[in-house]
């Protein structure tokens, strides 16, 4: 029985935790898994709370739906911890964007990176893109896919839209480079 990748993004409304999940997602069908994404968010849109749940398989997936043993949880924003940490498994990776998540995260057995990401992203010239940073921290940790992929997701997300690819991309780099 083949084992699923259980990912949620997570965030405030116009942090981008949407998008970060629909490139994963695109990648993961672009490599011939099955996936499913299902976006949630409060009624307040931006500045609202905002999530989506990723699950990328070999067979056949049951459910969209994620209650626990989250395998992979990017938080942009501290209620985003206080919703899902918990969820985490012991063996999670867990991505926090430490330029609003300020007080340490830690979750026994789980593998902890955060991310000055905001911060990153002001400094490229994009505040935007700062999940694009965090984008950066998931390609470096998880191995599901190569910066190749990543280009080419975006590439088909931003169809002649040149200009945004490359914003996001230039993010991906110094979140790269941040983290070497």
């Amino acid at each position: 029985m083949a084992t699923a990748t259980k990912i949620i993004f997570s965030g405030f409304g116009g942090q981008g935790v949407l998008t970060l999940g629909q490139v994963v997602a695109d990648i993961a069908l672009n490599q011939g898994k099955e996936v499913t994404w299902m976006p949630s968010y409060g009624a307040e849109m931006r500045g609202g709370t905002a999530n989506c749940s990723v699950i990328i398989s070999d067979s056949v997936i049951g459910s969209p739906i994620i209650l626990r043993n989250i395998d992979i949880l990017v938080a942009m924003n501290k209620p985003s911890i206080d919703k899902f940490l918990e969820k985490t498994s012991e063996d999670s990776k867990v991505f926090i964007n430490s330029s609003i998540v300020t007080d340490p995260v830690e979750k026994a057995g789980a593998e902890v990176l955060a991310i000055d990401a905001t911060n990153i992203a002001v400094s490229a010239g994009n505040a935007r893109a700062a999940n694009m940073v965090m984008m950066a921290g998931f390609l470096t940790k998880t191995g599901l896919f190569t910066i190749d992929e990543l280009e080419q997701a975006l590439t088909r997300r931003f169809a002649g839209k040149k200009e945004l690819v490359d914003v996001n991309m230039k993010a991906v780099k110094q979140g790269l480079e941040a983290l070497a």
